[in-house]
Parts: C-alpha cells; structure tokens; sequence
C-alpha cells in the first residue's frame, strides 16, 4: 500500500455536487493498493497513520500524533499512486491492484484506521469521479510505502 498523507487545515470530498466527506483538522490520506499488498500491509499503515508525529506542539515541533490534537481523517482512493511513467508519456497502471482486490482491502484500511483513532475517519467513494479540496497545513506532506517500511 502507498499512502500520501497531507497535513490539513480542513479537506472535503464532493462526488456530484455533493459534498461526500469533510474534516476541519487532521489528515487526509490518498490511498493506493497495489496487487501483493495484503491486511497485514493495511494494519501497519493505520498503525503507523495513527501514531504519526506530524502535529505541533507548543514548542513548534511535529511531536503530536491525531488523538493529541483531536484530529480527523479523509481516506481517499487513488490507484494512481502506482502509475509507472518509465516508458512513454502515458501513465501506466499495471502495479494498481483491480477493484476486486483494492476495494475489500481500502475498505479494511478505513475501519483499522477508525478502531486506532478517536476522530472522525471519513471517505471518498472508491472509483468515483471525487473533487479533492483542501488547505494543506504546513504544508506538510508525507508519503509511506508498505513495501519499503519507511
């Protein structure tokens, strides 16, 4: 799994004009599934979401973790975290897992990552055309892969 996690301000999701998901302070994480991940790699990544240090504390450090700050969270879908752009111009999708996969193993993501937060924990809809808004804090952006534990 491959998570790009954005410290925000406030996000929302809108599908149709409709606003689907909205958070005032935490993170919103684009997530993307690729074919050998499993619940394992979904149970290390909320772990790891959960706990991570990227809020302020009063000193200006990044040393709180959600719960400290009463964040919440958006999950969105995003196969194209695995676009190769190697050959050509045109993006590549082949390492993105199918829906068959990616969707059961999304979906268990976003209820690990609510057992392990106190917040809100919000989603886009998996294949949707989704309009992502959102103020990045910081900005702060950091990214995480499950096949390289960093």
């Amino acid at each position: 799994m491959r998570a790009v996690i954005q410290r925000v301000r406030r996000a929302q999701v809108t599908i149709d004009g409709a606003i689907e998901a909205s958070i005032k302070h935490g993170f919103l994480v684009l997530l993307g599934v690729t074919e050998v991940d499993t619940q394992e790699d979904a149970d290390w990544l909320s772990s790891k979401i959960a706990g991570l240090r990227a809020f302020s504390d009063e000193a200006g450090a990044m040393n709180l973790n959600l719960d400290q700050v009463a964040g919440e969270v958006i999950v969105v879908s995003q196969f194209t975290l695995y676009a190769s752009t190697k050959k050509g111009n045109r993006p590549s999708f082949l390492k993105a897992a199918k829906p068959e996969m990616a969707i059961p193993l999304y979906e268990y993501f976003v209820q690990m990552l609510k057992t392990k937060i106190q917040g809100k924990v919000g989603t886009g809809k998996f294949g949707a055309d989704m309009q992502v808004e959102l103020v990045n804090d910081g900005p702060v952006t950091l990214q995480i892969d499950t096949q390289h534990k960093e």
